[in-house]
């Protein structure tokens, strides 16, 4: 990048993705990378249900495959996280994932530590039923949930319900990005194509994968709709660059039910719930450091 950004104003991060599940985490990992106040300390591949019964692995290798295309393969270390949702609400999956966010959390290092979720919150409730002391140690967003006030059903609370129940309960700082509000970063196919498409092996490789995943679910006969995407999971990063302070509230944790509705829970803990974020900031600084990352790679090609 043409610029720094200052020590002191550097955050750890460490990314929890659902990366082989469909293909917005793919642009939400790059996005991070190439943004310099995140100082990433690790990637944990995360399970994302049912679907496929080694969805974790298949994770944990698309993070790697990322790396490897943006030639940075050897500059990150990549976790296997739970390869499966927690049996209840008291007993953790431990992983290489949960191990790690304790591992950094009970670091003594003044830089404020995110964790950030773009599945489910599987391996932050393993840490925490692990370790407790975490708690007041790390900052978690999670991009999930259904709707306010009512909840309903949605793709990353479903793969770990009682996971949510556990962080929810608990005293982790979380700041939830909820579905009404992620569906905000909308795309149409037609802006991937110029704007992410031309840039590098990378940009090549987030295009084709998003196309190659919008026709392998033509048959489907609600999502995807054709021609548009939504980037749900890239204000995990965004946020972590402008926190948009005034487009939360401070609200209740409520319980979730079996069917995923918010069960009010009066005298719990509060939680940051965002209202909107800015899709325009988002795409627009993603696209701007895609461009510059492929300028400096056809630097050091010609070198």
């Amino acid at each position: 990048m043409p610029y720094e950004v200052p020590e002191q104003k550097q955050v750890r991060v460490i990314i929890n993705t659902d990366a082989k599940c469909e293909a917005d985490d793919q642009y939400a990992i790059v996005h991070a990378i190439l943004s310099q106040r995140l100082q990433i300390k690790g990637f944990i591949g995360a399970h994302f249900g049912p679907r496929s019964a080694a969805s974790m692995q298949e994770s944990y290798e698309e993070v790697e495959h990322v790396l490897q295309l943006m030639g940075m393969r050897d500059q990150y270390d990549v976790y296997r996280g739970a390869p499966h949702k927690l049996p209840d609400v008291h007993t953790p999956v431990p992983s290489e994932g949960s191990q790690l966010i304790i591992d950094e959390a009970m670091k003594d290092d003044p830089r404020p530590l995110f964790v950030t979720f773009q599945g489910p919150l599987t391996d932050l409730a393993s840490a925490y039923l692990q370790e407790p002391r975490i708690a007041d140690r790390l900052i978690a967003v999670w991009i999930g949930g259904g709707t306010y006030p009512e909840g309903h059903e949605e793709f990353n609370l479903s793969n770990d319900v009682e996971a949510v129940n556990v962080v929810f309960n608990s005293p982790i700082p979380l700041w939830q990005v909820p579905k009404n509000v992620y569906e905000m970063v909308r795309v149409g196919i037609a802006e991937l194509a110029m704007k992410v498409r031309p840039h590098g092996r990378i940009g090549s490789y987030l295009y084709d994968y998003l196309v190659n995943h919008n026709m392998n679910n033509g048959h489907r006969p609600q999502w995807p709709k054709g021609e548009t995407w939504v980037l749900g999971d890239s204000p995990a990063v965004s946020l972590l660059l402008e926190e948009q302070r005034f487009d939360y509230e401070m609200i209740e944790a409520p319980n979730v039910d079996a069917e995923m509705r918010y069960i009010a829970k009066p005298g719990n803990r509060k939680i940051r719930v965002y209202r909107s974020v800015d899709s325009r900031f988002i795409l627009e600084d993603f696209y701007a450091k895609l461009a510059l990352f492929a300028l400096y790679e056809k630097e050091q090609d010609s070198q």
